[in-house]
């Protein structure tokens, strides 16, 4: 059966790196092919949609793809906790997924919950490694405060989600062992 992973997490947890590594292990080992990257797709969802009133429609949109590869490794960053967390912080608003849940369930996905520890100092060196890789963060760019508010929001959302779900703390990345964890948790032979 094909992997289906979403990984879910504040900002400056470390989703992205988990993904890559999660792919560069998948992909090579189930590609068909050698001439495309068949093997496992990887889906970054986090498109500026989130928190606001077009990120449930494209969440929908979003599963009817993930149907269309239902027998393919997909790897999916940011999905919908993160769109619950951003309308809970930014908009005041409650949204309901028990019903993407349900096909997300059909579908055997797992969530990957990265966090990070309750440290200022952690979280003020990964803003700067993040603004030197990517400038325009400073936009939207918040306090150390207000990231560990967001993962306490993702931590009470995880224990709602009816999917099986693994939680990773990320104290310096990059960790090896996080990785060797995640694979065990799938049950993929390392």
């Amino acid at each position: 059966m094909a992997h289906h992973l979403i990984f879910e997490g504040a900002e400056l947890s470390g989703k992205s790196w988990l993904v890559s590594q999660i792919y560069d292990y998948l992909e090579p080992k189930y590609n068909q092919n050698k001439v495309t990257l068949d093997g496992c797709h990887w889906f970054n969802c986090d498109v500026g949609v989130y928190g606001t009133n077009t990120g449930k429609p494209v969440i929908r949109h979003y599963l009817k793809i993930f149907q269309a590869l239902q027998d393919k490794n997909l790897l999916i960053e940011k999905f919908h906790l993160s769109d619950i967390v951003y309308n809970r912080l930014h908009r005041q608003r409650e949204i309901d997924y028990q019903a993407i849940e349900r096909q997300l369930q059909k579908l055997h996905f797992k969530i990957i919950l990265s966090t990070f520890p309750d440290d200022k100092n952690i979280l003020k060196k990964r803003i700067a490694d993040r603004l030197a890789l990517y400038p325009h963060y400073e936009r939207i760019l918040r306090e150390p405060e207000w990231y560990l508010r967001q993962q306490r929001e993702y931590m009470a959302e995880i224990t709602k989600s009816t999917l099986e779900y693994l939680v990773v703390e990320t104290n310096q990345l990059p960790d090896v062992k996080l990785v060797q964890k995640i694979l065990k948790f799938i049950k993929e032979k390392q």
